[in-house]
């Protein structure tokens, strides 16, 4: 069952290789000989993404993505290897997805002359308010 990004974007199984490993960590002798932890490896140079998401992804700087872009997951969360699979799995999805977003480009604005003009009314105020907190001269 391929691993869906959106409606039109999809990854096949094939392109993500899931290995089973010991997990790291206590959890005393089942720990030791039940292989629950997921490594997963997704190769983004070689994946049928567009090149939309595979230019976002591997410019995207994640400590997730070695530098011959490929994206190393493991999932040691859970104590079954099914839920860690599954773990596994929507992580990459997540982190797919993150890059599909366009953020808008922030524009350059100025501070209007009333707003200007308010805050500095704002700072005398309180520059009096403190100053009358001065000590109360002798008379």
């Amino acid at each position: 069952m391929p691993l869906e990004i959106s409606s039109q974007v999809s990854i096949p199984d094939t392109e993500i290789e899931l290995s089973a490993i010991r997990a790291q960590g206590a959890g005393g002798q089942n720990v030791n000989k039940v292989s629950s932890a997921i490594h997963l490896r997704f190769d983004i140079k070689a994946s049928s993404l567009p090149e939309f998401y595979k230019e976002r992804l591997l410019a995207l700087n994640d400590k997730r993505i070695n530098k011959d872009g490929v994206v190393v997951i493991k999932a040691q969360k859970y104590r079954t290897q099914e839920k860690n699979r599954a773990d596994a799995l929507s992580r990459l999805q997540a982190l797919i997805k993150s890059v599909s977003v366009v953020r808008k480009t922030r524009r350059a604005t100025r501070p209007s002359k009333a707003s200007r003009m308010k805050r500095l009314e704002k700072k005398t105020q309180r520059s009096q308010t403190k100053a009358l907190r001065g000590r109360v001269p002798d008379q």
